[in-house]
């Protein structure tokens, strides 16, 4: 799930970019911003989850930074909320953060309507441990003050490599499950807005 949300904000930095255009900072737009994870248990059962409160500044000189709210996980079952942030998210600072920098020059010619795609490259910090991210990003300009950014295609993460395989252990054993997956799908969906 970590891994999740580190694929989500690094989606989230890259669309960033495209917000070229003046010295104003872009903000997220709450209500129509997410970060969305798959997970599967006992080998065939396919689910999907998201946190609701996902947060997202661009800076006028191209920093980026994203929050996520661990808390705010969203899995439709109340009782598997409550393991994941006592069992996975509990050692956790509130926030995971993603940050990294993109050069707005790049999207100056992007028209209302049009689309770009673009790499991006970031760091997520996450319980005191830090990952790498690389992911494509899809980017729509809205309007001439708002644009949309999502993954251009899955973000596949590992649960090892944030160290939440202990958690998912104790929730795989108080669900009785055979096994949860340990790779995760990630998809980010961001309005930013001027």
């Amino acid at each position: 799930m970590k891994t999740v949300l580190g694929c989500a904000v690094a989606c989230l930095l890259s669309a960033s970019a495209a917000f070229a255009g003046g010295h104003s900072v872009w903000k997220s737009v709450d209500a129509m911003s997410s970060v969305a994870f798959g997970s599967i248990k006992a080998n065939e059962i396919g689910e999907v989850h998201h946190f609701t409160k996902v947060d997202g500044t661009v800076g006028e000189n191209g920093t980026v930074t994203v929050s996520i709210d661990l808390g705010s996980v969203e899995t439709n079952i109340d009782i598997r909320n409550e393991r994941m942030v006592e069992h996975i998210f509990k050692a956790a600072a509130p926030t995971a953060v993603l940050s990294g920098t993109v050069d707005l020059a790049d999207f100056d010619s992007l028209a209302v309507g049009d689309t770009a795609l673009s790499a991006f490259e970031g760091v997520l910090q996450f319980a005191g441990a830090e990952a790498d991210i690389d992911a494509d990003m899809l980017v729509a300009r809205l309007g001439e003050d708002r644009v949309l950014v999502t993954t251009a295609d899955f973000i596949m993460l590992s649960t090892y490599d944030l160290g939440i395989d202990p958690g998912l252990d104790v929730l795989q054993e108080l669900a009785s499950l055979d096994s949860i997956t340990r790779a995760v799908p990630v998809t980010v969906r961001m309005v930013f807005q001027k």
